[in-house]
């Protein structure tokens, strides 16, 4: 019963992550509905986001303890220290970029202020190093906690972080206009362009 019930549990806080990251990266169309304060409301709505991100995480270390009885193994068979040495390959790529987009996004990473210009740094490499470090860290849990069920679990993520990186695009489209087409032009959604 415990299995299920965490995997109810994984499920409902994946999906209110989604729903709460998604409105809290779109500030200029709130500010629409509600004038004054979306950018304050989207801050509160990026912490909700971010609980619901651990107890998700949470949820795959129960796993760990409590698998579904399913037909896939409940661990890889190369033993643990193989595994902890893929998070590891898995974790330095993705740390570097989300430590990167974090130190150029500045505190606009989880209070976004109306009046905060585009940004340098990587982002002129890349337009969301943020969310390509990040969603790899659900692998990195993954291999640490040795579940090949969790490992394709995780691939579930990826049109997760797609769907919020499209809805940011639409809102800061509407920050800054042209000057954000242009960068689009020139900048790579999650890869370098030539």
């Amino acid at each position: 019963m415990i299995p299920w019930i965490n995997l109810a549990a994984l499920i409902l806080s994946s999906v209110l992550f989604t729903v709460y990251y998604v409105k809290s990266v779109s500030p200029a169309q709130l500010e629409r509905l509600i004038g004054e304060g979306s950018y304050q409301l989207c801050a509160r709505y990026r912490m909700v986001a971010s609980v619901f991100m651990i107890l998700a995480a949470c949820n795959f270390v129960v796993y760990r303890f409590f698998p579904l009885p399913l037909a896939l193994p409940h661990a890889f068979p190369w033993g643990w220290k193989v595994s902890a040495l893929i998070a590891v390959v898995i974790a330095i790529p993705s740390g570097y970029l989300m430590f990167r987009g974090l130190r150029d996004a500045g505190e606009e990473t989880l209070q976004p202020r109306k009046e905060h210009g585009m940004y340098g740094g990587i982002y002129q490499s890349i337009r969301h190093p943020q969310a390509v470090g990040e969603f790899p860290f659900w692998w990195v849990i993954s291999f640490l906690v040795d579940s090949p069920f969790l490992v394709l679990f995780s691939f579930l993520y990826i049109p997760v972080w797609y769907y919020i990186c499209r809805a940011e695009e639409k809102d800061l489209l509407i920050r800054y206009g042209d000057s954000y087409a242009d960068y689009m032009k020139r900048v790579g959604f999650w890869f370098p362009k030539r």
